[in-house]
C-alpha cells in the first residue's frame, strides 16, 4: 500500500481551518488538521513544500516510523509549525488505518474507558451581572462543567475573552479578523483584587455541583499566580488555567508549594520535553495539549500515557480555531484515556461547518460521545472547501496600563 498524493487546503466557514488530505493507491484517503491559529498559511506551506513531496510513495500504515522521519529526520525540531503539519499527517494516517481496520480509533487504542466525555463551555459577559446570564444559559443547555471570564471594574478595555459591550454575549468569540491586533490593557492589581470574590459570587449563585474553571492565560507572574490560587480556594475551582507562563517550567512549584488549586497547563505546548517536568513532578493536574500542533495522535498518546503515571488528566485544547478533525482525534482519545478529566468544547456547529465536515460525533447534554464510524469518524467535502478562501487574522494583544507589552 503506498501514498499517491496528498492535498491541502486552506479555509471554512469564519475559519481559516488547513485540512490535508493523503490519498492512497487503494482508494482509501485519510484527512487531518493542521490549523495553527492566525499562522495557518506557515504550516500549510510547510506541509506542501516540505512534507508532501516525501509523503508520497511511503506506506500509509508505518505511521509511527512516518512520524519518525519527520520529527527525528529534521535537524530544527519542534515548534507549533512544524508541529502541526506533522500533526497533521499523523492523524490522517490514524483515519487510514481505522478505516483499513473497519474500526473507530478508540478501538485501535485499547476500547472506551468512559461513554461519554464531560466537557465545558465558554461563559463570558462584560461584567458580572452579564456572566451569570451567560453561565445560566449553559446550564440550562444541560452543561455540567463551564469556564468563566468577565470584564474587571476600571480596566479601560476588555479583558481576555469579554466582550467590550453588554449583550447577547453566550457563544462570544474574540474577533481576529484584520491583519494588525487589537490592543487589549491588563492591570494585575484591579485583576485580582476583583476576581477571588466574583468566582465566589458565582458559587453562591449556582451552588457546589457545577464545576466552575477560569482561565488566567498567562497573566501572573510566579508569585502573583501564587496569591490569586491561594485567594480562590474557597471558590472550589475544577482548575485554574495557564495562571502564569509555563516556558520555565519549575516556575510552577511556588504555585505548588501555596495552594492546592487545581492547575491546567500546556495548549501552547508542542511536544512531551515542553512538559515533560511539569507532569514529573506532579506540578499540575491537568495537561492542555491540542491533537493538532502537538505532533498529532502518535506523540499525544506518549504525553497521555506520561501524565497517567503521575495522577495528571487530560484537558485537551479546544478553542474554535481546532477543526471537526482535530477535534474528532480528541474524541477519540478521550474515549479511550483512562486518565481523562475533560475536554474544552467551541467548535460552533453551523450548517456550513456540518456541510464541510459530516460526522456523527455528538455533544448532547454537556457530553461528547464519539461516532463509531471507521477511522476518524469525519469526512470532508472538497465542493464545499471551495467556497472558503483564506481570510488574515492575527490575535489580540496585550499592554500594561503603562504601555508596556505584555502576555498574550
Amino acid at each position: 500500500m503506498k501514498i499517491t498524493d496528498a492535498k491541502v487546503f486552506v479555509g471554512g466557514p469564519k475559519k481559516n481551518y488547513v485540512t490535508l488530505k493523503i490519498m492512497t493507491d487503494q482508494g482509501v484517503y485519510g484527512l487531518g488538521d493542521a490549523t495553527l491559529n492566525n499562522r495557518e498559511t506557515l504550516p500549510a506551506k510547510y506541509l506542501q513544500d516540505y512534507l508532501v513531496p516525501n509523503l508520497i510513495g511511503m506506506d500509509p500504515r508505518r505511521s509511527e516510523d512516518i512520524w519518525q522521519f519527520f520529527y527525528r529526520g529534521a535537524y530544527f525540531r519542534r515548534g507549533p509549525i512544524a508541529m502541526a503539519a506533522v500533526g497533521a499527517i499523523d492523524m490522517a494516517l490514524w483515519d487510514i488505518k481505522g478505516k483499513l481496520a473497519n474500526m473507530p480509533l478508540y478501538q485501535l487504542f485499547g476500547g472506551k474507558s468512559r461513554d461519554g466525555a464531560l466537557c465545558y463551555a465558554h461563559a463570558t459577559g462584560a461584567d458580572l451581572e452579564d456572566l451569570m446570564d451567560s453561565v445560566a444559559h449553559y446550564v440550562e443547555a444541560g452543561y455540567r462543567a463551564v469556564r468563566v471570564q468577565c470584564g474587571i471594574p476600571g480596566t479601560p478595555s476588555a479583558s481576555y475573552a469579554v466582550p467590550e459591550e453588554k449583550g447577547d454575549v453566550k457563544n462570544y468569540i474574540t474577533d481576529y479578523s484584520g491583519i494588525r491586533p487589537k490592543v487589549e490593557t491588563w492591570d494585575t492589581g484591579k485583576y485580582m483584587r476583583y476576581m477571588p470574590g466574583a468566582l465566589m459570587e458565582i458559587r453562591e449563585r449556582f451552588g457546589p455541583d457545577l464545576e466552575i474553571l477560569h482561565d488566567v492565560h498567562h497573566r501572573l507572574t510566579p508569585r502573583e499566580a501564587a496569591e490569586f490560587a491561594k485567594a480562590v480556594e474557597p471558590v472550589g475551582l475544577f482548575w485554574l488555567e495557564d495562571p502564569t507562563p509555563a516556558e520555565d517550567q519549575a516556575a510552577l512549584r511556588l504555585l505548588r508549594q501555596h495552594s492546592t488549586v487545581p492547575v491546567a497547563i500546556g495548549e501552547v505546548f508542542n511536544s512531551i520535553h515542553d512538559c515533560n517536568r511539569l507532569i514529573e513532578e506532579e506540578l499540575i493536574d491537568y495537561i492542555r495539549v491540542a491533537v493538532t500542533y502537538a505532533g498529532g495522535i502518535t506523540h499525544v498518546k506518549r504525553i497521555v500515557d506520561l501524565a497517567g503515571l503521575h495522577h495528571v488528566r487530560t484537558g485537551f485544547h479546544g478553542a474554535p480555531s481546532h477543526s471537526p478533525i482535530s477535534m474528532a482525534a480528541q474524541a477519540h482519545l478521550n474515549a479511550w484515556a483512562p486518565n481523562f478529566g475533560i475536554q474544552e468544547y467551541l467548535v460552533l456547529g453551523t450548517p456550513d461547518c456540518d456541510a464541510l465536515f459530516p460526522s456523527e460525533h455528538r455533544m448532547m447534554g454537556g457530553m461528547v460521545h464519539v461516532s463509531d464510524a471507521p477511522g476518524l469518524g469525519v469526512d470532508f467535502d472538497e465542493g464545499e472547501a471551495a467556497r472558503f478562501e483564506y481570510q488574515p487574522g492575527s490575535h489580540p494583544v496585550v499592554r500594561l496600563t503603562d504601555g508596556t507589552m505584555w502576555n498574550y
